[in-house]
């Protein structure tokens, strides 16, 4: 295709749109259509280096800004997004998909982060003590680290960067943002707002790419810390290669999420919560719900109830009225889904519903696949074992809970799991026992608000700190203690000897 027919996205670096020195470019499609409605930028390593430069030369004037300051700057951002949030939800319903409404959402979540990042001065301090030994005090405080990059995933194009580069820049620090090729335009627009709500230039930049920009970011020598959220294999690789190059990382990989239902559950209010869990966003979370474990003799009349709410679920473009799921992000995504549910259905599971092609009038172009259901899954299956990261709830029965949390324990992935009960004791018992990041009692999608931390466990994160919360505060500056002493002019020098400040 004539890449002059469409629009070219730019770099945002410096405070401004950059024009790419890149000749590589992407296509950006409309899922529900199929339609490519413009073209992004593949950084090459002039880019990359523009944006880095740029956010280094920011780096001294903005750590030095009093952090009430750079606060004051993110309430008015926060404002701002609101102002903008309609907006803002199109930009997002028209690269990904997504319901309006379920991208609204996704905004309103990433301005939690923002509200707490507001109140980080307050995290900032240090612990102070007097008289640690004769005339001598001591105290620490967090330093910010210089220029961090975060690079993340297709499905949430303004959450996730939401995540990161707010607790970021409130610590003192300047970014770099890399979003996902596939819905690069709102991060452009996060540029135009931060520098509305009174960023200086500088401090968040935007460079489009693929892999190729990714490493040269990992290994750019300018740069001190990367934060990244995407699949397993990807998180793996972005944790070795940038802790090599001396990076500090947090790395949130893939999920395979769990929903035990016990026989004493409210089965209606599982079934809704399940439904909207597992095929809102198309199945395109990672928090989503994918694996039902029904627990004794919960599994048919669990399965008949999700089964008729599946083939209610109204599924078409993200910005059509009534909708409740839109496509996935690309056909390649939509014909790698329908290969698994393929795949279950060779592998013995029951398929209930069959959503692979569905027809949406008016969207013959788009990337569709509609809620899918199998039940009787083995943990031994594909669509088990695998992140489908579309629309397929996996039905699985087990015996007992303790058979359920050992199903989950055993999982490589370790997100997040829920439990649905009446039962207080099961409750406590599954919180403590289950060996996930997040868990959720009652609550189908446990993702926890700004002011807690965000991350899984083993396959599911690489590195020791979490998104968000204290954890992000913590990632995103170094600790420094300061020891001091002024001694009166006839005081005597330290010796040669181990100095004993007591």
């Amino acid at each position: 295709m004539d890449l002059t027919t469409l629009e070219r996205l730019p770099m945002w670096i410096g405070g401004r749109p950059h024009a790419a020195a890149t000749t590589r470019y992407g296509e950006v499609t409309n899922p529900a259509t199929g339609e490519v409605v413009r073209h992004v930028p593949l950084a090459d390593g002039a880019d990359v280096d523009a944006a880095v430069a740029a956010a280094r030369a920011a780096f001294a004037g903005w750590s030095a800004t009093p952090a009430l300051r750079r606060a004051r700057v993110l309430m008015r951002f926060r404002d701002l997004l609101e102002r903008h949030a309609g907006e803002l939800a199109k930009i997002v319903t028209q690269e990904h998909g997504k319901t309006l409404a379920d991208a609204r959402g996704s905004i309103m979540r990433g301005m939690e982060v923002v509200e707490f990042a507001t109140g980080i001065p307050h995290l900032l301090k240090g612990e102070h003590n007097d008289s640690v030994g004769t005339d001598v005090d001591s105290w620490s405080l967090r330093a910010p680290l210089g220029v961090c990059v975060g690079i993340t995933p297709f499905n949430f194009p303004a959450m996730v960067p939401m995540w990161m580069f707010p607790v970021a820049i409130a610590c003192g620090n300047t970014f770099v943002l890399k979003p996902s090729e596939r819905d690069p335009t709102l991060a452009l627009r996060l540029g135009e707002v931060l520098k509305e709500a009174g960023l200086p230039d500088g401090v968040f930049n935007v460079v489009h790419g693929d892999k190729e920009a990714v490493d040269l970011l990992l290994a750019h020598p300018d740069v001190r810390a990367v934060s990244f959220v995407g699949s397993t294999p990807v998180a793996k690789y972005i944790y070795e290669t940038a802790a090599r190059h001396g990076k500090r990382v947090q790395a949130l990989g893939g999920a395979k999420n769990h929903a035990v239902v016990m026989p004493d559950a409210d089965l209606d209010y599982a079934a809704d919560a399940i439904i909207g869990a597992g095929y809102g966003s198309a199945g395109e979370r990672c928090m989503a719900i994918s694996a039902v474990v029904a627990v004794g003799d919960a599994g048919d009349a669990l399965v008949a109830k999700l089964a008729g709410r599946a083939r209610r679920v109204a599924t078409g473009p993200g910005d059509a009225a009534g909708i409740e799921m839109g496509p996935v992000i690309t056909a390649s995504a939509r014909d790698r889904i329908d290969g698994l549910i393929g795949r279950g259905e060779t592998e013995g599971a029951a398929l209930v519903v069959d959503g692979r092609r569905p027809a949406i009038a008016g969207c013959a172009g788009g990337f569709f696949v509609g809620p899918t259901l199998f039940d009787r899954v083995e943990a031994t299956a594909t669509i088990y074992r695998e992140e489908i990261f579309g629309p397929v709830l996996a039905v699985l029965r087990v015996p007992s809970l303790a058979d359920a949390i050992a199903m989950i324990n055993a999982n490589p992935y370790a997100n997040g799991a829920a439990i649905f009960t009446r039962s207080g004791h099961a409750a406590r018992r599954f919180e403590r026992e289950v060996e996930v990041g997040m868990t959720g009692i009652n609550v189908p999608i446990p993702v926890p608000m700004a002011f807690y931390s965000f991350g899984g466990w083993r396959n599911s994160l690489f590195g020791d700190l979490n998104v968000h919360g204290t954890d992000g505060v913590r990632f995103y500056t170094r600790l420094k203690t300061v020891t001091s002493r002024w001694p009166d002019d006839g005081s005597a020098a330290p010796g040669f000897h181990m100095p004993v400040l007591g």
